[in-house]
């Protein structure tokens, strides 16, 4: 949660510090910055958990020294593969630049400029040595996990937004704001330096944040070069689905990259999407995924016995739970979407430009996070193939849809549009889960499950009434609002709002005596109820 917030915070005062909406500068850094996460996924994302925590278990288990020796292999053998492709990674910076970047024609338009792939190719140099380090973050974080300290990767991001709006703030102070930074004329190797290098700092200081725990968990490392019967042939032969996963959305998010290219200076474009999803992501982040997890730890017992029909009823409740909170976040959102959009624009112009991709990201919220709880489904019965046909079909549909938006759309409307796409190809990708799931587990408690989200809609979309007239009240929708006074004054928008809409909507819920509303709040009463006591006999 610290973590989130913070994030939220750093995407704050980067939008603050070079600009967002129409800001070359500000795509050429959003681009250059997402290059190590894309090829991090590639080489690691979402594979070491899956494959990875199982293994140092069982050699935990059944080795005589407790699993060190497989530890001190597979860091080792981590490292080793890592380094490479951070080297190889950093020397092709010009050539990654050249691949996720549309290049602008003769007129400068539709794409980034000679001089804005040449600002991008000068971050990526500095940004792509993250590869190792998000890289070495995750390998040490499974350890960490597998051995039961789960405290430090939680903490871990923390610090490297801490280090990352540091350097923003010296970065402000040194060169000033969004006003002296969104060209990319201005931009010295000393500014180029100290925003990139920063942010490259901040991963560095979360990977090494971990090792202050080594002890800790009871391991003393020493390089071990003698791979051989470490269990890698199995281990790759489990992730293969999952790696195939990633490559396909991988080769979608390039497609997505270049295509957003087109909007770079005139428009929304990269880092207005990359801001617009992490917005997208807070409620997602917050509440869904912290549930499914719960959830998936139960149905990965539910399913090495067998029993199919307890995984369904915990299907069940899971979607009815998040549905709760996901329903009235999308419409939330979709509300206060003019004034959070404030938050990082300086423009009332930036900001309905901001505003418009939120809205575009919308429609998909429900089922991406319903999505993920059933793709937990699959993966707690141990099948990885069947989510990577899910995702085909995705980013098939969003590749077709973002090409099409590509050749119809202006370039100043590129960003919504691939927004808007998005939650199409998701959805489409949910109602092939969900059919699929059924056939799995025999049947998902469908109507019951509808019927729930069909209340959350109806309470939601009044809640949403009641929010829009207190964002109109308070000027979220003109430019001479209180909400788009300051940076400050968006985001107190968005608080009363939420603040007012949330209170109607779970009231509302409280009133009809909802009993998944009730399930959750059993837990905080109980604890609420001695307090409760000692205070009436005082």
């Amino acid at each position: 949660m610290v973590s989130r917030v913070l994030g939220f915070v750093k995407t704050a005062v980067l939008a603050a510090a070079i600009g967002q909406t129409a800001s070359r500068a500000a795509d050429s850094f959003a681009l250059a910055n997402q290059l190590p996460n894309n090829i991090y996924a590639l080489i690691a994302g979402g594979l070491l958990s899956a494959v990875l925590v199982p293994q140092i278990v069982r050699a935990a288990t059944h080795d005589d020294d407790g699993g060190q020796r497989f530890i001190n292999k597979v860091v080792t053998l981590g490292t080793m593969v890592f380094a490479v492709v951070g080297l190889l990674g950093t020397l092709l910076a010009p050539v990654l630049v050249r691949i996720y970047a549309q290049q602008a024609n003769s007129s400068g338009q539709g794409g980034y400029t000679s001089d804005s792939l040449a600002l991008a190719t000068a971050f990526a140099y500095w940004c792509l040595p993250q590869i190792f380090f998000y890289a070495m973050y995750s390998l040490l974080s499974e350890v960490l996990n597998a051995r039961q300290v789960f405290g430090p990767f939680t903490w871990a991001p923390v610090i490297n937004n801490v280090v990352a709006i540091a350097g923003l703030v010296v970065f402000m102070v040194a060169f000033g704001g969004a006003g002296e930074n969104s060209l990319v004329d201005v931009w010295t190797p000393g500014r180029i330096t100290l925003l990139a290098g920063t942010a490259t700092l901040g991963v560095l200081a979360q990977a090494g944040f971990l090792l202050l725990f080594w002890r800790r968990a009871g391991l003393t490392y020493r390089p071990d070069f003698r791979w051989r019967g470490v269990g890698l042939g199995a281990t790759g032969k489990a992730a293969g689905w999952l790696f195939g996963m990633v490559l396909v959305t991988q080769l979608a998010g390039l497609v997505q990259s270049r295509v957003a290219s087109e909007g770079s200076g005139t428009g929304a474009s990269n880092a207005v999407l990359a801001n617009a999803w992490l917005l997208f992501m807070l409620p997602h982040g917050i509440v869904a995924v912290s549930i499914a997890t719960a959830y998936f730890t139960r149905m990965s017992g539910h399913a090495s016995r067998g029993d199919l029909r307890s995984v369904r009823v915990d299907l069940s409740q899971s979607l009815r739970t998040i549905g709760m909170f996901m329903v009235f976040a999308t419409v939330a959102m979709c509300v206060v979407a003019y004034p959070f959009a404030s938050f990082f624009e300086s423009t009332f112009r930036g900001a309905g430009q901001m505003a418009q991709v939120i809205v575009g990201f919308m429609p998909g919220l429900v089922l991406f996070s319903v999505l993920f709880v059933v793709q937990r489904v699959f993966y707690a019965l141990h099948d990885q193939r069947t989510p990577f046909f899910m995702q085909l079909v995705q980013s098939g549909i969003f590749v077709v849809g973002t090409l099409v938006a590509s050749a119809v759309v202006p370039d100043d409307r590129i960003a919504v549009a691939i927004a808007v796409t998005t939650s199409i190809a998701g959805s489409a990708q949910t109602v092939v889960a969900l059919v699929l799931v059924k056939r799995r587990l025999g049947g998902i408690d469908g109507r019951w499950v509808l019927r729930r989200y069909v209340q959350y809609a109806f309470f939601s979309l009044l809640s949403g009434v009641v929010g829009l007239l207190v964002v109109t009240g308070l000027g979220g929708f003109v430019a001479e609002g209180f909400a788009h006074s300051s940076r400050i004054a968006g985001l107190a928008t968005v608080v009363v709002a939420a603040a007012v809409m949330a209170l109607v909507y779970f009231g509302l819920l409280a009133l009809i005596r909802l009993p998944e509303l009730d399930e959750l709040l059993r837990p905080v009463l109980r604890r609420l109820a001695p307090l409760a006591g000692k205070l009436r006999r005082r």
